[in-house]
C-alpha cells in the first residue's frame, strides 16, 4: 500500500511574542527547504497574526520576513485601540458617573456619593460590550497593520490555513479557512448550518482567534455570512481566543479524519511554561483568576503532549517535531534519547536517523555513543555556536504576550531561538 506524507505546521498562541517566535520558525523551515512542503498551517491567537500574513503574501519570503520584522517593532495594536473613538466614548460614559460621585463626596450629600458609582457598575455589567467593543478596534488595527481589507478567499490555496477560535455556544473549536469556516457541531444540525467563507475579513478571523476572554469582546458571525439567513435563528457563534480550546494548534492536525489531518507535524509553541510563584501571596482576585487560567491552559497543553508525543510509537504513529520557547537547545538530544528509551520515537524516524539496532534496543546503555553520533549528524557544534546564552534565554522567557511593539533585542532573540530549536527538532524528529 502506498503511503503519502502530509505535512502540517502548528503555530501556537501568545500575542506578539508568539507571532515573532513563529516568524523564526518559518524562516528556518524556508532555509531548510521544508516550508514549501507544508500542506496545512494551523494557527491560534498570536500564531494567526503571522500565519495569516504569510498565507496572504504574494512576494518572496525575504520580503515577507522583512515586512513582519518591521511591523513587530512598530505596530501597536493596543495603542490603536486605546486611541479609538470606542475607548474615548467609554471614558466619557464613565466620567458621567464618576464626576457627580466625586462632587457629592465632598458635599453635605456625601452618603449619596456611592449611587453614581453603583450606576456605573450597572452600566458596565449590562452594556460593556456595546459601549466598548474592544475586538472591533483590535480587528481594525490588524487590518490597518497587516491585512489591508483582504478576505479569506484571497488566502493562497496552499498551504491550507486553518485559523482556530473557540466557540462559546458549542464549547467546540470554530475554524476559518479559504474554502470553509465552521464548527463541526453545526454539521450535525438538521439541516446543517453552513457559512460563506469567501468574503469574510481575514482581520476579523484573526481577531476572533486572539480574542482574549475578560479583555476583548466575543466575535459574532453576521447574517451575510450564513448560506441560509434563517439559520441565524439556530446558530449563534460567540467566538473567543482559540487558545481556550487548543493553545498549540495541534488538535486539528492530529484529529483522525479531520480535513486538516497530517501525519508529519511540527509544533511551534511560544509558551514559556508555567512559572513558579514562590511564596508571594495573591494580591487580589484578578491575579488569582489569571493564575487559574494559566493553570487550566497548562493542563490542556500537557494533555496534548502526552497524547501526541509521549505515547508508545507504532508504524502508524504520526511524526511530531515539537519545539517550545521555554526549552533550551542543550536538552534536545538528551530528550530524544529519553524518548527513544521509552519507545516514543516512530519507526520511520528511527530509520531516517539510521540508528544501530543495539542503540535502539538499549538507548540508556549506549547514551554516550548515541549522543556523539547525533551531534555529528546534526552539526550540533554549529547550532550551539548560535545558541542563546542563559541571560538571553531569560530575556526571551520574560517577554510578555500582549500586542505592543517588541524591542529590537527581544525580536532578535525570539526569532533566533525559534530558528535554532526548529532546526534541531526537525532534524531529530522528522523522517
Amino acid at each position: 500500500m502506498s503511503f503519502t506524507r502530509r505535512f502540517g505546521l502548528a503555530l501556537s498562541g501568545g500575542g506578539y511574542r508568539a507571532a515573532a517566535f513563529h516568524l523564526g520558525t518559518l524562516k528556518k523551515l524556508h532555509e531548510m527547504d521544508r516550508l514549501a512542503s507544508i500542506d496545512v498551517i494551523s494557527t491560534i491567537s498570536g500564531g494567526s497574526i503571522t500565519g495569516a500574513a504569510y498565507c496572504l503574501h504574494q512576494g518572496t519570503f525575504e520580503e515577507f520576513h522583512a515586512k513582519m520584522m518591521e511591523a513587530f517593532l512598530r505596530c501597536n495594536v493596543i495603542g490603536y485601540a486605546l486611541r479609538s473613538w470606542s475607548f474615548v466614548r467609554f471614558l466619557l460614559v464613565a466620567l458621567v458617573f464618576v464626576v457627580p460621585g466625586t462632587i457629592l463626596l465632598f458635599s453635605r450629600w456625601a452618603p449619596w456619593s456611592l449611587l453614581p458609582l453603583l450606576g456605573l457598575l450597572f452600566v458596565v455589567l449590562r452594556y460593556q460590550f456595546r459601549i466598548l467593543p474592544v475586538s472591533r478596534e483590535i480587528e481594525r488595527a490588524y487590518d490597518a497593520f497587516f491585512y489591508q481589507g483582504q478576505t479569506l478567499q484571497q488566502l493562497r490555496p496552499t498551504p491550507i490555513l486553518a485559523i482556530g477560535t473557540s466557540n462559546l455556544q458549542t464549547g467546540r473549536p470554530f475554524t476559518f479557512s479559504r474554502e470553509w469556516m465552521t464548527d463541526s457541531t453545526y454539521s450535525y444540525y438538521q439541516p446543517p448550518v453552513q457559512f460563506n467563507a469567501a468574503s469574510f475579513p481575514v482581520a476579523r478571523a484573526v481577531a476572533a482567534s486572539s480574542c482574549v476572554p475578560f479583555a476583548f469582546t466575543p466575535i459574532t458571525i453576521g447574517p451575510q455570512y450564513f448560506q441560509e439567513p434563517a439559520d441565524t435563528n439556530r446558530a449563534h457563534p460567540q467566538l473567543i481566543d482559540g487558545g481556550v480550546y487548543d493553545n498549540q494548534g495541534i488538535q486539528k492536525l492530529t484529529q483522525a479524519n479531520s480535513r486538516y489531518e497530517c501525519n508529519t507535524i511540527i509544533v511551534s509553541d511560544a509558551g514559556a511554561g508555567l512559572s513558579p510563584l514562590g511564596n508571594s501571596p495573591y494580591p487580589n482576585t484578578i491575579a488569582l483568576l489569571l493564575r487559574t487560567v494559566d493553570l487550566f491552559m497548562n493542563r490542556i497543553k500537557n494533555a496534548q503532549m502526552m497524547a501526541n508525543l509521549f505515547q508508545r510509537a507504532t508504524e502508524h504513529s504520526k511524526c511530531v517535531a515539537y519545539l517550545s520557547l521555554g526549552w533550551q537547545l542543550k536538552n534536545s538530544i538528551p530528550g530524544f534519547i529519553d524518548n527513544l528509551a521509552q519507545g516514543n520515537i516512530p519507526p520511520a524516524v528511527v530509520a531516517a536517523r539510521q540508528l544501530r539496532p543495539e542503540w535502539v534496543a538499549n538507548p540508556k546503555e549506549h547514551r554516550l555513543a548515541l549522543t556523539e553520533y547525533l551531534e555529528q549528524q546534526l552539526d550540533y557544534a554549529g547550532l550551539i555556536a548560535r545558541d542563546l546564552t542563559s541571560d538571553e534565554w531569560q530575556i526571551v522567557c520574560r517577554v510578555g504576550t500582549n500586542l505592543t511593539p517588541l524591542t529590537p533585542i527581544q525580536l532578535s532573540l525570539l526569532t533566533r531561538h525559534a530558528e535554532n530549536l526548529t532546526e534541531i527538532q526537525v532534524k531529530l524528529y522528522w523522517p
